[in-house]
């Protein structure tokens, strides 16, 4: 387990009514309806859901590792670098699991330095390392 030594930023959210609810943030900005998907016996409809919650935050958490570990490595990143995050849900013994894609475009940067950068990033994000161990986590460099 980590234990972090300092707290820097604390993000806080709170849900009413579950899959078929609210979330909002404390400040304000995050204000999102909440729907079930038809794949998981829900209505669907207008509205997101925490896979979906969970695949832009990771996406974006490993946008800030790779420009870190870019950053560190003497390498220029584009601005076109982008990070679609998916996240499967599916049922395993005794519950549910999720499973995660990440699929990685580093611009014009060469595909070895693009994959090498890609790695390191994976052992310095905090979702990464959060999820480590506990479920699947694919990183395709496209």
């Amino acid at each position: 387990m980590h234990k972090l030594d300092n707290v820097i930023y604390t993000g806080k959210a709170t849900v009413t009514g579950g899959r078929e609810g609210k979330a909002t943030s404390d400040d304000g900005n995050l204000s999102v309806t909440l729907t079930t998907p038809k794949e998981l016996g829900g209505a669907g409809g207008e509205g997101t859901n925490p896979e979906q919650m969970f695949a832009a935050g990771y996406a974006a958490c490993y946008i800030g590792a790779l420009k870190h570990v870019a950053a560190a490595e003497k390498v220029k990143l584009g601005k076109d670098i982008s990070v679609k995050g998916e996240v499967g849900i599916g049922p395993i013994e005794g519950g549910f699991a999720i499973a995660v894609k990440l699929i990685v475009d580093l611009g014009e940067l060469d595909k070895a330095t693009a994959q090498a950068i890609a790695d390191k990033a994976h052992q310095v994000c905090p979702y990464s390392n959060a999820t480590r161990g506990n479920i699947e986590v694919d990183i395709t460099v496209v």
